[in-house]
């Protein structure tokens, strides 16, 4: 006779108030929240053709698989922020059992409700900064002396000078675009620091992640009280008009589960 496999139990988030039902079933998953004094864990049942660590390991390699489940792992946690304060786990986290969750629970429970408290009123923004070259030499070309003068050396220099020249400029230009990054993205980091309750720096995506033409070159996570999110906004509406012209283009999203600021 053979033996029926047993599910294994996914787990979402944990939050401070029992999710609704009947969301959860229009989007074709049945939730099952464990409760333990004041904290509920938001948990599933999955297959083990899915979620095995045999199993898991392969379909990772599967990108259309990734997306897919990881998606709906965003979806189910931000239904649950529209009513409630998460503690957002990761995606794949797996329990053999629910008296395993139900231990979690109870070892952690009063971290968990810490955490949860200290969340509570306040989203995570991401803020991304991207810079196209182009448009970043034109403007340093107008305004940089060094480069202007550059520029009036090669245009009366022989051709070997020239050369010569050139390559000087366009290794000024690179140091320039450097330092003037490192300013620009400081300078937006502090401003948008100050209008938040907590920052994170978080590690610039390459072009293959990004699918951009232009190039990230910062980065970051901010935790927002919801009363100061107006705050917040005007000081990113200021930030877009002060460096557009600069080859600038900050994209802001959110808000999202709390991963960065969950101390856990």
């Amino acid at each position: 006779m053979k033996q029926e496999k047993r599910p294994l139990f996914y787990l979402y988030c944990i939050t401070d108030s029992k999710p609704s039902h009947t969301t959860f079933e229009e989007m074709n998953i049945k939730i099952r929240p464990i409760y333990f004094q004041g904290t509920y864990a938001v948990i599933s049942e999955v297959p083990l053709d899915d979620f095995s660590e045999e199993n898991l390991k392969k379909n990772l390699v599967n990108m259309e698989w990734v997306e897919k489940k990881t998606r709906l792992h965003e979806a189910i946690i931000e239904e649950i922020m529209r009513n409630s304060t998460v503690l957002p786990f990761k995606f794949g986290t797996i329990f053999e059992s629910k008296e395993n969750i139900e231990k979690l629970l109870k070892e952690r429970n009063t971290e968990f409700k810490q955490i949860i408290k200290n969340l509570d009123g306040k989203e995570e923004w991401g803020i991304k900064v991207y810079y196209n070259l182009n448009k970043f030499k034109e403007g340093l070309t107008e305004v940089d002396k060094r480069i202007q003068d550059l520029d009036r050396q090669i245009s009366s220099a022989s051709e070997g000078k020239a050369y010569l020249l050139k390559k000087k400029r366009e290794e000024l230009i690179k140091e320039i675009i450097g330092q003037k990054i490192s300013e620009y993205t400081q300078d937006s980091f502090t401003r948008l620091k100050n209008a938040c309750l907590e920052a994170k720096i978080n590690k610039v995506l390459p072009k293959e992640v990004t699918e951009r033409e232009d190039e990230m070159v910062f980065n970051a996570a901010f935790l927002i009280g919801k009363n100061r999110i107006k705050d917040f906004e005007n000081v990113l509406s200021h930030l877009k008009t002060k460096y557009s012209n600069k080859g600038l283009t900050f994209d802001n999203t959110g808000p999202w589960p709390p991963y960065n600021f969950c101390n856990f």
